[in-house]
């Protein structure tokens, strides 16, 4: 360490070994093996601007992971540095509580701007703990108390790992509760084995009779939590008419319904908000990553009739995050002022039926599927069997708008196997050529696109370009699958 004057010791002067080459085995020794970016994309950003991140060593990558979701605008955009800057100049706290600010104001005026009109009229919003999944608590708590019921009803593939494991332990909140896992519409591997917009009826009618059968197992819950587009499920859009039946079914028995628009929120799926696409207005939506512009944020937005909170109750810490507000108002009035969901829109249906391309020349790739800019690559073993499926009668689509396509349905044929270490491997390959993608999905065998929402059709064109450049490489190194099954 170096010295300061007066003998104390500089905190602030790197050690002689700290360089910026050396950080991934420093960091890897110090920090937890539950570290999950950093084991697949073993780079040291050190600038970043836009959808371009340049690493310690000097190479530069297109980031197509945009902080899982949270930049909406990509890295440092000048209207969110702008933002930034006038809080710190001003002299203004940056941690407040949840005291009222001129920042705060600020932000919830644009917020409201941006809401679902048949929420907006009557909402409410609660600050909590910065993360998305303290947000999916905070509205669950408030379903509870609303309705003196404790259990929720959630999906299979449902996003929040970590909360759900909070959910699922007793003992975490009250003495009883207990979580629901629904079936989750989808056509490439739909649940009952038809797909389409059979098989959401099936996934709608299941709902239905654990609500009203008594000898279900399930009481009436406390809330329905639902993800208008699956993410870290592997990237699957929800029916819109399947979304209106559970909207119908919740609130035909008092139900209240919670969105999960954590990482489908400000543009990303093509509307606003993701349940936009359906005409559903929910009860709560819980909001995160990008409202805060980069910088942490969460908050739950509910109706006004669901309000029980006593004052006085003990708030969070960290309600108040001046920059993150501030941020987050730059980046919602940006979306909102420059049409970029419409953008995101045009954008991902472009890429979307480009990127089925790759569904006809590898066998290796088993779906496609998005909704705006939320893409998902399936990768799958070509050498696996589709084992025939008696009566399938899937459709080649999602049930409205073509928001998903499958080869299986209508195929008459079950998917393959899914293939996650060549999901690694594409990802590799990409990182390889420059671009930087994410895993997810039930298996991780699915390659994520999340793209900031003013990238550029130039840089679209380069992206699809390295994608498919990475999934021939890998599935020539695998030994095969370059051309698909008829």
């Amino acid at each position: 360490m170096k010295s300061a004057p007066g003998g104390a010791v500089d905190h602030t002067a790197p050690a002689p070994h700290s360089t910026p080459e050396g950080a991934p085995r420093r960091q890897g020794a110090r920090e937890p093996a539950a570290r999950t970016y950093a084991r697949a994309l073993p780079i040291v950003p050190v600038r970043a601007r836009g959808l371009t991140i340049e690493g310690a060593d000097g190479r530069r990558y297109l980031d197509c992971l945009s902080g899982a979701g949270t930049l909406a605008l990509g890295h440092n955009h000048p209207v969110v540095l702008e933002a930034i800057r006038k809080v710190l100049d001003s002299g203004a706290p940056l941690n407040a509580l949840d005291l009222a600010t001129p920042v705060k104001d600020a932000f919830l005026d644009e917020l409201f701007r941006t809401l679902p009109p048949g929420l907006a009229e009557r909402a409410r919003v609660r600050f909590c703990g910065p993360a998305g999944s303290e947000a999916l608590e905070t509205a669950w708590a408030l379903a509870r108390t609303a309705t003196g019921r404790s259990g929720l009803l959630t999906f299979t593939g449902a996003g929040r790992g970590g909360t759900a494991g909070v959910l699922d332990d007793p003992s975490a909140n009250t003495h009883d509760a207990r979580v629901a896992r629904l079936p989750y519409p989808q056509d490439y591997r739909c649940p009952f084995g038809v797909g389409g917009e059979h098989g959401a009826d099936l996934a709608a009618r299941w709902t239905e009779s654990l609500l009203d059968d008594p000898g279900s197992g399930v009481p009436l819950p406390a809330g329905m939590l639902v993800e208008p587009v699956q993410g870290e499920g592997g990237v699957i859009p929800a029916p819109d008419s399947w979304l209106r039946r559970m909207r119908q079914l919740t609130a035909d028995r008092s139900v209240p319904l919670i969105a999960d628009e954590i990482q489908t929120g400000v543009g990303r799926t093509g509307a606003f908000w993701a349940v936009e696409h359906s005409g559903v207005t929910p009860d709560v939506m819980v909001l995160s990553n990008a409202i805060g512009g980069s910088l942490p944020l969460a908050v739950v937005v509910y109706r006004d009739d669901l309000v029980t909170r006593e004052p006085g109750t003990p708030a969070d810490a960290f309600p108040g995050n001046q920059l993150a507000m501030a941020a987050g108002t730059a980046t919602l009035a940006h979306v909102r002022e420059n049409a970029l969901a419409d953008r995101a829109a045009t954008l991902g249906a472009r890429l979307l039926s480009q990127l089925r391309q790759l569904a006809s020349d590898f066998a290796c790739v088993g779906d496609v599927r998005g909704r705006g800019l939320m893409i998902g690559v399936e990768l799958v073993d070509p050498d696996g069997e589709g084992e025939p499926e008696p009566g399938f009668t899937g459709s080649p689509a999602a049930a409205e708008g073509g928001v998903a396509a499958s080869v299986v349905p209508g195929s008459g044929r079950r998917p393959r196997p899914a293939a996650p270490e060549l999901a690694a491997a594409v990802q590799r390959e990409c990182l390889r050529r420059g671009l930087i993608v994410g895993l997810g999905g039930r298996h991780a065998s699915v390659v994520r696109l999340l793209p900031p929402l003013t990238i550029t059709d130039e840089q679209a064109a380069a992206v699809l370009d390295r994608l498919a450049d990475a999934v021939r490489a890998a599935a020539r190194c695998r030994g095969g699958g370059t051309t698909a099954a008829p």
